[in-house]
């Protein structure tokens, strides 16, 4: 059974926000992808697409900015474990960036099919 103590929307809400501002001012990645985000999320409003669309290059665009924030996680957990080089270790972290990896390029593939067929 887990030391957890009983459930407080306001409290879970500001370690969210903790955690938020953690990663804004310790992850480069991060803030080069809300960056991203943030620049192109108006053009999801003005692209002359379905709203189908617009949720899934909303979705993967905010997918890229979480995969980022479980990475960073991971990687922290890692580091708290050990700061020797381990192979598990460097596993766990490369699957981490990957995760990442992969959420870009999901992001990147659906944003080039919804606006080419917009065009």
């Amino acid at each position: 059974m887990r030391n957890q103590p009983k459930y407080n929307f306001f409290k879970n809400t500001s370690y969210a926000i903790k955690g938020l501002k953690d990663l804004l001012r310790s992850e480069t990645s991060f803030k080069i992808e809300l960056f991203v985000a943030i620049a192109l999320v108006p053009v999801i409003f003005f692209l002359d697409a379905s709203i189908t669309n617009k949720l899934l290059m909303f979705i993967t665009l905010f997918g890229m900015l979480i995969a980022e924030a479980i990475n960073s996680a991971i990687e922290r957990v890692v580091d708290l474990v050990t700061l020797e080089h381990h192979p598990l270790a460097g596993r766990a972290k490369d699957i981490g960036s990957s995760v990442v990896f992969l959420s870009i390029s999901v992001f990147v593939i659906t944003w080039i099919l919804i606006i080419w067929e917009s065009l």
